[in-house]
């Protein structure tokens, strides 16, 4: 006898599975196509997951972080303040004292000369002070609109003689379109600490570069010296609180920087400069801008 050729289809041709409780039937081809969709759709899904979840992960690490350095900034502040306001209750007095001192002892050469010395010591002292005071001050900005083209053009003003001393060569591309909503004497204050910090690492002369322009909805302001730039140990430590690479200063300079920006909605970042020195750049929202009359 011969069976019939319905028991002989060849492999991989349809095949048809009976139902339970019926008559349909499946075809072996669509039910795997069926698998093939759901599993790909499925790795997709997990895909997505591993992707939002590592996201997600970094988020919460860098809130972490913040957070941290935010609970340190506030338990270091209180202590800095403290001792800033007992050191400055007692440079007073001294001050005072050196002063009668100094005119009680009229023309003597050499004591006046010690005497400097010591008014020399309790000006870096109160300079320590004002820089610590400064740092823990946690106030809100009293805003009101500022030229900040002519705020730095007075900041520089001020510091004329150091630049000329050192031999510092001061170029300004400023724009004076715009002013800035923010607290007049905060941003004089970064200005200033940054014109300083370009000062100290330019000793024996160089070039400070100041530029301001408006660019992507933000008013960015640029302070680029010539001087050694960076390390890269040091770039991510650099705005720091007592972090400095100067044998000198309180290395608070750059944390009032940033602390002076965040204040006010923005954000401070450095880099080196593409042949030599460093830049430090202001970025401030424009929605805290208007265009000067």
């Amino acid at each position: 006898m011969h069976e019939s050729s319905e028991n002989h289809s060849p492999l991989g041709a349809n095949r048809m599975f009976p139902l339970p409780g019926g008559d349909e039937s499946i075809d072996l081809r669509d039910l795997l196509q069926c698998w093939d969709k759901a599993t790909a759709r499925l790795q997709e899904t997990h895909e997505s997951l591993r992707k939002e979840v590592t996201r997600l992960t970094d988020e919460l690490e860098v809130k972490n972080r913040e957070l941290a350095r935010k609970n340190r900034l506030a338990d270091l502040g209180l202590v800095a303040s403290h001792i800033a306001h007992e050191v400055r209750n007692g440079l007073m007095p001294l001050t005072l004292y050196t002063g009668m001192l100094k005119r009680n002892l009229g023309a003597d050469a050499e004591s006046s000369r010690v005497i400097g010395k010591i008014e020399s010591g309790l000006t870096v002292l109160n300079t320590t002070v004002d820089d610590l005071l400064h740092f823990t001050a946690d106030r809100q900005p009293n805003r009101s609109y500022v030229p900040t083209s002519e705020l730095i053009r007075d900041v520089c003003e001020d510091l004329a003689p150091q630049l000329q001393a050192q031999g510092v060569q001061l170029r300004l591309d400023l724009t004076d379109r715009e002013m800035l909503l923010a607290d007049k004497d905060m941003l004089k204050r970064a200005f200033l600490n940054l014109t300083l910090n370009a000062l100290d690492v330019m000793p024996k002369g160089g070039i400070l570069t100041i530029t301001s322009q408006v660019n992507f909805g933000h008013l960015e302001i640029e302070f680029a010296d010539t001087g050694c730039g960076i390390t890269s140990g040091d770039v991510r430590r650099i705005f720091d609180p007592f972090f400095s690479t100067k044998s000198t200063g309180t290395g608070l300079g750059l944390a009032i920087v940033q602390r002076v920006v965040e204040v006010h909605e923005g954000q401070v970042s450095a880099m080196n400069c593409p042949d030599f020195g460093a830049a430090f750049t202001l970025m401030f929202p424009i929605k805290a801008m208007k265009a000067a009359a």
